[in-house]
């Protein structure tokens, strides 16, 4: 066994020269002194490497001398004078949005759960009735039942599941071991292995023997240009539907319970469960390990701090935190105040 480092995502070399960096960040002027030398990859400020490209945000907590090992650094201009004799620097209004523009031309196999494996897998199983527009690839064990419609450019990972007359739209990603029923999902969406959407939401009745099953009838849609993280959870809806608004990245291990309607482009981070019947308005962030109940309503814009319990409606544009829930000038205010009583009396 080699003891080599293996390579997971090759460069685009095409696409790495120092030349056609600074071009494609917008920041091209005075290029006229930079020779056509390629970087070999990307790497962390805190971890610079010889020949790579890396970028900084803030300094705090950098060793800014490091980094004369590097081919070029991107940073905003009130900090190039900071930068070492060495890499070019490569000034831009926010280094970390244009870094992460950049690794995504550079490494584009790192996008979704694309591999060299292309066409439809002899051992996958496609039922006759499924509608597969060109380009899609379907991998081993992946099983497409009647109905299915899985547009063109999209990738099944190996033993997913599509369950009957699911659509899927162009350019989506599903990973592997996912299993998908009742759903429509738009195109440029991103769902990791692991994922479960469509199964059953927690709807019972209590009655005098005990509690009766409430039959879900509802379905999930997912807007274009969603990202959903491994072992993820949402269920369909019981009368209406589960809707995931476009733009929004759900992390890893989020729950997300039946008739929950998600906005634009919001954050919700790994472990955060969301209580059926909730309402989150566009560009919301959700901490990790954040509980909202049901029937609650989050305004536009609103951010909970991680592992809030959320019990009450929240109203566009507020900072929440804490359990019960409440604003973050009367949380630390809470805070403050508990640690003055816990401070020992001097005697």
């Amino acid at each position: 066994m080699s003891h080599s480092s293996p390579v997971f995502h090759k460069i685009d070399t095409q696409k790495a020269s120092l030349n056609w960096i600074k071009t494609f960040l917008g920041a091209d002027e005075g290029s006229s002194n930079i020779d056509d030398s390629a970087i070999l990859g990307l790497c962390a400020a805190n971890n610079p490497k010889s020949d790579m490209l890396t970028f900084v945000q803030s300094p705090k907590g950098l060793e800014l001398s490091t980094l004369s090992i590097c081919a070029a650094v991107i940073c905003q201009e009130k900090l190039a004078a900071q930068m070492p004799d060495g890499p070019l620097v490569i000034v831009v209004e926010n280094p970390q949005l244009s870094f992460a523009a950049l690794a995504r031309e550079l490494y584009p196999d790192s996008l979704g759960n694309r591999r060299a494996e292309t066409g439809i897998s002899q051992f996958s199983i496609v039922d006759p009735s499924a509608t597969i527009e060109d380009d899609v690839t379907i991998c081993a064990g992946a099983v497409i039942r009647a109905g299915v419609a899985i547009g063109a450019g999209s990738f099944i990972g190996a033993n997913a599941t599509i369950g009957e007359n699911c659509q899927i739209g162009r350019n989506s990603s599903i990973g592997s071991s996912a299993t998908i029923q009742y759903a429509l999902i738009g195109d440029d969406v991103s769902i990791h292995p692991g994922v479960r959407i469509g199964q059953d939401g927690f709807g019972f009745v209590a009655s005098k023997t005990g509690l009766e099953k409430m039959p879900q009838l509802g379905r999930v849609i997912i807007q274009d240009n969603v990202e959903i993280g491994a072992n993820t959870t949402i269920d369909r809806g019981a009368l209406s539907d589960t809707v995931i608004g476009e733009g929004t990245k759900i992390d890893n291990l989020v729950q997300i319970g039946h008739n929950v309607v998600i906005g634009r482009s919001c954050a919700i981070a790994a472990f955060a469960g969301i209580s059926g019947s909730a309402k989150i308005g566009d560009g919301c962030l959700i901490g990790g390990r954040v509980g909202i109940s049901d029937h609650i309503t989050l305004g536009n814009g609103v951010q909970l701090a991680a592992t809030s319990s959320v019990m009450n409606d929240i109203p566009d544009g507020e900072k929440w935190a804490g359990t019960p829930a409440q604003p973050f000038k009367a949380f630390f205010r809470e805070q403050a105040t508990l640690r003055r009583l816990a401070k020992p009396n001097k005697a």
